[in-house]
Order: structure tokens, then sequence, then C-alpha cells
């Protein structure tokens, strides 16, 4: 019995460090062996092709449902010495190789340390903490009301691990800027990235590079220096930059109270009026703000406060005039309790 675990930890040891195509050429000599040996002493009944997997499989579990079984002195011995302890051996170190395998892709996920295939998805790059945690909050909120439910993505260069494993996919990279580090987030298949940097000058680069890497997603920029949109936009007037309104929301409050109240409604997607917006379809006729301001409180109890031109979402026109006429493809804002799915386009221009 010594001999015999002196010898099962030798195997052990060596398995554990063979690779996979080692193991699996064992396990076929195993099996191949174990069929020569039982061939020879005439376990016919054994050997049969199915029967034999089936067998084998049963008894290097040790499972043992005792259906099929050696029937011949020397059958027993071969089982006994060589099929039943070779093949626990071999059955040990497959199951715990895969389980490793297993555990170490979860951590590396945990990690970020995954080469993530994905498109279409929603890339939030930065981390500022409790904020981002938030900002993930809401956007998992807002997803839920989408009907593609795109995916999303959190890439970081912080020593985190992944916030929120069940809810979103996770990356960890040493540079936003690199392209072997950015593959690994898709971002050349990102139809939406978000960069909120606690500095400025990260969150400028970084743009710079999304925008030539993926020109087609749609790409906002938060910064607190509002000196640096100017900048970003003049090389990249395609990216949606987002300034600070701390301070213009407290001056505001000042001289009409409630304010800060009416633009935290409006965000939030928890409770009351929230604010949305919807591209009229390139198929949809021609409508004005007169109809769409009209038809839209009529039949789906929503107010229109505005519109941008297609793709040029930096030329918000808030409050237009009735007159004007607005085309397919352009965004329209209206607030609203949720948002409103299968838009009837007919009765807007009724």
């Amino acid at each position: 019995m010594q001999t015999w675990a002196h010898i099962r930890r030798v195997m052990l040891s060596y398995f554990s460090e063979s690779r996979w195509y080692t193991i699996a050429a064992i396990a076929l000599f195993y099996a191949f062996s174990s069929w020569i040996l039982l061939r020879a002493v005439g376990e016919t009944a054994l050997t049969s092709s199915v029967d034999y997997l089936y067998w084998l499989a049963v008894t290097a579990s040790t499972v043992g449902y005792g259906d099929l079984s050696p029937v011949s002195r020397p059958g027993k011995l071969i089982v006994a010495l060589y099929v039943i302890p070779l093949g626990l051996t071999i059955f040990a170190m497959v199951v715990g190789r895969l389980a490793a395998w297993v555990s170490n892709q979860w951590k590396k996920g945990l990690k970020g340390m995954k080469q993530l295939h994905i498109k279409n998805h929603i890339l939030v790059i930065g981390w500022n903490e409790q904020k981002t945690l938030l900002l993930l909050d809401l956007l998992l909120k807002e997803r839920d009301a989408l009907p593609d439910h795109p995916q999303i993505v959190l890439c970081v260069k912080a020593d985190i691990t992944n916030p929120m494993p069940d809810k979103v996919e996770f990356v960890r990279v040493e540079s936003f800027n690199k392209d072997e580090d950015m593959d690994k987030a898709c971002l050349r298949d990102a139809s939406v990235i978000l960069i909120d940097n606690p500095q400025d000058d990260v969150t400028l680069t970084t743009a710079l590079y999304c925008s030539q890497r993926n020109p087609k997603a749609h790409q906002v920029a938060y910064f607190t220096d509002d000196s640096l949109v100017p900048l970003l936009q003049q090389h990249c007037p395609n990216v949606e930059c987002t300034p600070s309104v701390a301070v213009e929301m407290l001056a505001k409050s000042a001289f009409d109270p409630g304010s800060s109240m009416l633009h935290h409604d409006l965000l939030s997607v928890d409770a009351g009026q929230a604010q949305f917006s919807v591209a009229i379809p390139q198929t949809g006729q021609t409508l004005t703000v007169a109809d769409v301001f009209i038809n839209l409180k009529k039949h789906y109890d929503a107010i229109f406060i505005g519109y941008a031109p297609a793709g040029v979402y930096q030329k918000l026109v808030v409050n237009p005039e009735f007159e004007v006429t607005l085309s397919p493809g352009d965004k329209l804002f209206y607030i609203a309790e949720s948002r409103i799915r299968d838009i009837d386009w007919k009765k807007l221009g009724a």
C-alpha cells in the first residue's frame, strides 16, 4: 500500500503539471490498454464498443452500477489492480484540472483579465468609485427598457475587481490608449462609449483615441473643467461633452427655488417624470413641431421639449417654434413617465 501511495503521489504531481493533451493521451492509453487486457482474458461482455465505454466511465468514476462486471478471476484481478486504481487517478485529475480551469476563468473575469467577445455594447471607461457605481446602476435601469438589451462593459485602470460581477462585464487595462489593452474591451465594436475619469486630461486623451478607433460609436465625455470641452470638440465634433453643472444648479436654485429638484426628477429613472429621446425613422414622414407637440401629449401624455438635427446632437434646439419642420433622422427629446415604445408616427403627424 505504501508503494502504491507513493506511485499515486508521483502521478498526481506529474499530472498537475501536465498539459491537457498529455492527460488526454494518457487517458486514451489507459482505455486502450484496459481493453486489451480484458479482451486477452476473455471478458468479451465488457469489451464491446458501447458497453466498454459505459463500463469504463462508471468504473473509473467509482459510480459502480454493477450491471456490468468481470466474471473471470483474471478479469477481476485486472480490474482490481489496474483498471480501478489507475482510472481513479486519471478521473480525479481530469475533474480537478477542469474545476481549476473553471475557477481560473472566473477569477480572470472578476479581475478583468479576460478578452471579451461582444458587439454593440455600452462601454464605460474610467473609475470614480461611488459615482461610477451610480452610473452603472442608472445604465442598468435604462437598459432594461430597451428592446435590444445591450451588454454593459466597465473598463478601468484602477486596481479593483468587478464591482457588479453578476450584471456587467469587466476589463482592467494598463492604458486607455493602447490597442492591445482596449481590444480586450472590444472598443471597436461598442455602440456607446462613456468616458468619466477623475483627471480631465485622461478623459481628453481617451476621447481622442476612442474617436479614432471607433468613429461610429456614440461617445460621451464628462469634464470637470469646462475649458477642455471646446478643445475636444474642435478635433472631435461628434463627441458629446457633458460638463459639471453643480455650480450652475446652485445659482439657479437661489433665484428659482425647486430648480434642483426639478432637474433631479428629470434625470432620475426611479420615480416621477424623466427625459427621453427618440429618432424619427427614415421611413417616416416630415412632421412639424406643432404636430409633434400636440399629438405627443394627446396620445402618449408626453411633453415635447426640443430636437437635434440628424447626427448632430450638439445643435440641440430647445422649445422651437411651432412652424419648424422635423425630418427623418432628427432626434426628438420629450418628458414622460417612462420611455415610449412603438410610437405610431402617423398619429404624431395627424
